[in-house]
């Protein structure tokens, strides 16, 4: 045998070499992720694994789908006789719950055969990628939803030919439809080979949208402050400091002059600040987590101790500025820091074990495959973002535009929400690595593990009043994510649960049609989301009137108003804005 000795001793791999290997990986996969939106094959390929090795494995599970095959084979073959013997109601229940189909061209043969068996088939399809034995649960939900924007993509409804509301409409325009539908497809190209701003119609920021009269009184690197100024002669004692997430514009608060919540509550004698944050660039890639804490909410809530000193502050997060200022207020609470009156979030959440759909686009794959497209970049492209909330919703924001803008040759009309919603923005390379891994990947914020200035904070030290607003048809922040705050704040909890969803929920002004919502106290840690749901009514109208009425509740009186309380560094909505 050999002595140990005389083994050569294994030769590391210089530090510029491994450098070298992982910058072509890098851009092996920034160049992957050119064309999938972001999104990493391989996260998707590993599920699609899992999902076929124990289904070939599941001999009772084959058995159930080819059961189900022949009957929907059964189901086809009597609705290829059904469907032409009736041709004018051949629909199925399934049709009518899918508006896809809900045409009255679609009750007509043939296209009503298409349709059912196209459901038929979607059905299956479901239940193959659904209940398999052994599958991680998300796996199980990654393949699921995979299938589901395989056939969504190949519905007869998106493609003029099998479309017959398409068809109808092209035989009576003689075609023009469809030359309209390509001019709109070379506009869209062109607008994104440019990379150009996409177009609002008529609204614009600082003209029709984003108006309420304020100024910019506090400026860094990373955010501007706007201070609106008052419309009454007192104001509320308290002032509020607003904390937009940095994943969209601040201005979805302050859209449109009837729809505003910043005037409304400006109207209602509050004194509102706003943080506007920049939108970073390639020279912004260092910026992390941190950075948005203590350049954005602490370096707010400074600016505003000097205009109002000694006078606690409300504060208010919507989105990912909640997360962001639950991180603040629970490291004030750690440090002794008394500044904060109460904390509003707004489908805001601050533990991340169920945080929605969004969670199938973030794993540990995903999110090492954005690390790399940021390194490139330094940040993350707001397509490339946006790509993964659209197929949430693909019938609804890819498919139906699709159909719509292309086949039909129609633009939809454009408002002020989705004028600001494609007014997107981009994350800082760090700071977007952290935010996935620390609180989606990690969940260290419920966990108590979360640190800030180098030592852990703990939401469960948050003992100021909370008001939480959770949306029923939020597919961003389900309302029983955002509702476990009151599992951990130790002060008073309020919560409201609105209809509506992520956007068009809070967006809800009093006047606004269709709207109801739920509010109350919860009482203990114990009480789950369900009972608190079912033991409190609906009320018809806005909840923005209901918020204004608790904040009042925690003032401790009013004071006059003063406009020039800090020096004005431009009127409001500031520079950042336009990044």
């Amino acid at each position: 045998m050999k002595h140990a000795g005389n083994i050569p001793p294994a030769q590391a791999v210089p530090a510029a070499d491994a450098d070298q290997h992982s910058a072509i990986d890098r851009a092996f996969h920034a160049t992957i992720g050119s064309l999938t939106g972001g999104l990493s094959p391989m996260g998707l390929a590993t599920a699609w694994f899992d999902w076929a090795v124990h289904l070939a494995g599941s001999p009772a599970k084959q058995a159930e789908l080819q059961e189900k095959a022949v009957a929907n084979a059964a189901r086809a073959m009597q609705a290829s006789v059904s469907c032409p013997l009736s041709p004018e109601g051949g629909g199925c229940a399934e049709m009518a719950a899918d508006k896809r189909f809900r045409a009255p061209e679609w009750q007509r043969y043939p296209y009503n055969l298409m349709a059912q068996c196209f459901l038929l088939t979607e059905s299956w399809w479901d239940t193959a990628t659904s209940g398999v034995q052994g599958v991680a649960p998300r796996h199980e939900h990654m393949t699921n939803f995979a299938a589901r924007q395989t056939l969504d993509m190949m519905a007869p409804s998106n493609y003029a030919l099998t479309n017959p509301v398409v068809l109808e409409r092209t035989q009576e325009e003689h075609g023009a439809n469809l030359l309209r539908g390509f001019q709109n497809l070379l506009e869209d190209f062109a607008r994104y080979a440019e990379d150009a701003p996409p177009d609002t119609g008529a609204f614009k920021v600082g003209e029709n949208m984003a108006i309420t009269p304020g100024e910019v009184v506090h400026r860094n690197r990373l955010m501007e402050l706007i201070r609106y100024r008052p419309t009454t002669k007192t104001v509320q004692a308290e002032p509020l400091l607003i904390v937009p997430a940095w994943i969209m514009k601040y201005y979805i608060l302050d859209l449109s002059a009837q729809n505003s919540m910043v005037r409304f509550l400006v109207d209602q004698g509050i004194e509102v600040y706003m943080i506007s944050w920049l939108n970073p660039d390639a020279e912004d890639a260092e910026l992390s987590m941190e950075d948005y804490v203590r350049l954005g909410v602490f370096e707010a809530l400074d600016a505003i101790g000097q205009a109002v000193p000694d006078q606690k502050i409300h504060a208010a997060g919507y989105c990912l500025g909640g997360t962001l200022l639950s991180i603040a207020a629970a490291a004030m609470a750690r440090d002794g820091d008394s500044r904060l009156a109460s904390l509003t979030l707004l489908a805001a959440q601050v533990d991340f074990a169920e945080a929605g759909e969004i969670t199938l686009f973030i794993d540990d794959s995903q999110v090492a495959f954005l690390e790399d497209i940021m390194s490139e970049q330094g940040y993350l492209k707001s397509d490339q973002m946006a790509g993964a909330f659209q197929m949430l919703r693909s019938n609804d924001l890819i498919w139906s535009r699709t159909i719509n803008d292309y086949l039909l040759g129609q633009r939809g009309g454009m408002n002020d929400l989705m004028a600001w919603n494609a007014d997107a923005t981009r994350m800082p390379a760090r700071m977007h690595s952290e935010y996935l891994r620390r609180l989606f990947l990690e969940n260290r914020l419920a966990l108590g593990q979360y640190k800030l200035g180098g030592r852990p904070v703990s939401v469960e030290d948050i003992d100021i009043p909370v008001f939480a607003v959770g949306t029923e048809k939020d597919h961003v922040a389900p309302w029983k994510s955002v509702w476990k705050i009151t599992r951990f704040a130790d002060g008073s909890n309020t919560f409201l649960l609105t209809s509506g969803g992520h956007n068009a929920g809070i967006v809800s002004e009093p006047g606004h049609p269709r709207r109801h919502y739920r509010i109350g106290e919860v009482i203990g840690h114990a009480e789950s989301a369900d009972a608190w749901q079912a033991s409190h009514t609906p009320v018809e109208g806005s909840w923005w009137p209901a918020w204004a009425d608790w904040l009042s509740g925690r003032s401790s009186g009013t004071r006059p108003a003063v406009t020039d309380a800090l020096p004005s560094l431009g009127a409001a909505p500031g520079t950042y804005v336009f990044g």
